[in-house]
C-alpha cells in the first residue's frame, strides 16, 4: 500500500516537474504592465478627443489626410475604451475576472486596433506619395466621396481579419489562473507557426516597404525640385507630405518592429524544433514587453496629426498657449501682492501687451 502511494506521489512530483510555467514573470508585470497601460489609456484618450475636436472643426475643409487620421482616431479611441478590462488583468497577475464573451470581445478590438493602424498608415503614407509625385494625376484617389469609401473598404477587412476571434476560445485556465488573449492559448491551431510568419510579412514586412518607398520618392521628388528652383526647396504641401510620411514610418518601425520580430524569430525556430521551457518563458516575457510597446502608437498617432491635420495643431498650440498664459498671469498676480500699486498698473500693461501677441 505505501509502494503504491509513493509511486503515485512520485508520478505527481514528474508532471509538475514537467509542467512550464510560462508566467514566473507575473510579480514585476502586475505593478509595471498596469502602468504602462494606465498612461496609455490617459495620453491616447486625450489626445485623440484633441483630434475629434480639430476635425469637427474643421468639418468643412476636410481632405484625405484628415479622413485618414479620423480613421486612426476611430480606433485608437475603441482600443483605448478597452484599456481598463487589460488593466485589471495584469494587475491581478494576469488572471482575467470578466469571462470568455468578452475576453473575445477585447480581444478583437485589440487586434483591430493593430490592423486598422497598419492600414491606414499605409493609406496616409500612399495618400502623400500621390500629392507630390502625381499633383495632377490620380486624383480621384484623393476625392473626399472616394477616401470615404476606401476607408469603409479598409474597415470591411480588417473585421473580415478578425471576426473569427469570436469564435475562437480566447481564454485559457492555466493553474489557479484564467488567461486571455496570450500566445499560449492559441498553440492549439493547426500550422500556427506558418500562419503567424505569414501574417508578418504581409503586416509588417509588406507595409514598411510601401511607406519607405514613399519617403524615398518625394525625398527624391523634393532633392530634384531644390536643384531646379532653389527658392522652392522643401516649402509648401511637398515638406509637409514628406514630414507626414517620415513621421508615420518611425512610428510604424518604433512601435511594430520589436513585437514582429520577437514573433518571427520563434516561430522560425518552432519550425526548426520544440524550445525549451526556458526559451517559452523568454519569449512570453518578450511578448509581453513588445506588445507593450506596439500599444503605445495609441498615443504616437497624436503626433502624426499633429502634422497632418491644421486644425489639430492649432487646438493644441491654444492649449499651450492658455496654459502659457494662465501660469504667466498666476505668477504675475503673485508677485503684485508684495508690490506697490504704480508696479502694479505697468505689470498689468506689460501683461495686456502679452496677451495681444499671443
Amino acid at each position: 500500500m505505501n509502494n503504491s502511494s509513493e509511486n503515485v506521489s512520485t508520478t505527481n512530483s514528474s508532471a509538475n516537474l514537467n509542467v512550464c510555467d510560462l508566467y514566473t514573470h507575473r510579480a514585476t508585470a502586475r505593478v509595471l504592465l498596469p502602468l504602462h497601460y494606465t498612461f496609455v489609456c490617459l495620453v491616447g484618450v486625450f489626445g485623440n478627443i484633441l483630434a475629434i475636436l480639430a476635425i469637427k472643426k474643421k468639418q468643412k475643409k476636410m481632405n484625405s489626410s484628415t479622413l485618414y487620421s479620423m480613421n486612426l482616431v476611430v480606433s485608437d479611441i475603441l482600443f483605448a475604451v478597452i484599456l481598463p478590462t487589460r488593466i485589471i488583468y495584469y494587475a491581478r497577475g494576469f488572471n482575467w475576472p470578466f469571462g470568455e464573451a468578452i475576453c473575445r470581445i477585447v480581444s478583437l478590438v485589440c487586434y483591430s486596433n493593430t490592423y486598422a493602424s497598419v492600414s491606414f498608415m499605409i493609406c496616409l503614407s500612399l495618400d502623400r506619395f500621390l500629392v507630390v509625385i502625381y499633383p495632377f494625376r490620380h486624383t480621384k484617389f484623393r476625392n473626399v466621396k472616394n477616401v470615404k469609401k476606401i476607408c469603409i473598404i479598409v474597415w470591411i477587412i480588417v473585421f473580415c481579419q478578425t471576426v473569427p476571434l469570436l469564435i475562437i476560445p480566447m481564454s485559457k485556465k492555466d493553474h489557479n489562473f484564467i488567461t486571455c488573449m496570450e500566445y499560449p492559448n492559441f498553440e492549439t491551431i493547426p500550422n500556427l507557426p506558418g500562419i503567424l510568419l505569414g501574417g508578418c510579412l504581409v503586416g509588417y514586412c509588406l507595409p514598411v516597404i510601401i511607406m519607405m518607398v514613399c519617403y524615398s520618392q518625394i525625398s527624391s521628388k523634393l532633392s530634384k525640385t531644390a536643384k531646379q528652383n532653389p527658392l522652392t526647396e522643401k516649402s509648401g504641401r511637398n515638406k509637409k507630405a514628406n514630414n507626414i510620411v517620415l513621421l508615420v514610418l518611425i512610428v510604424f518601425v518604433l512601435c511594430f518592429t520589436p513585437y514582429h520580430i520577437t514573433i518571427i524569430q520563434h516561430m522560425i525556430k518552432k519550425l526548426s524544433y520544440e524550445p525549451t521551457c526556458q526559451e517559452k518563458q523568454y519569449f512570453q516575457i518578450a511578448l509581453h514587453i513588445t506588445v507593450s510597446v506596439m500599444n503605445f502608437n495609441c498615443c504616437m498617432d497624436p503626433f502624426i496629426y499633429f502634422f497632418a491635420c491644421k486644425g489639430y495643431r492649432s487646438i493644441v498650440l491654444k492649449i499651450i498657449r492658455r496654459h502659457a498664459s494662465i501660469s504667466l498671469s498666476s505668477g504675475t498676480k503673485a508677485n503684485l501682492d508684495n508690490s506697490s500699486p504704480g508696479t502694479e498698473n505697468r505689470i498689468h500693461a506689460v501683461g495686456t501687451a502679452s496677451d495681444t501677441n499671443l
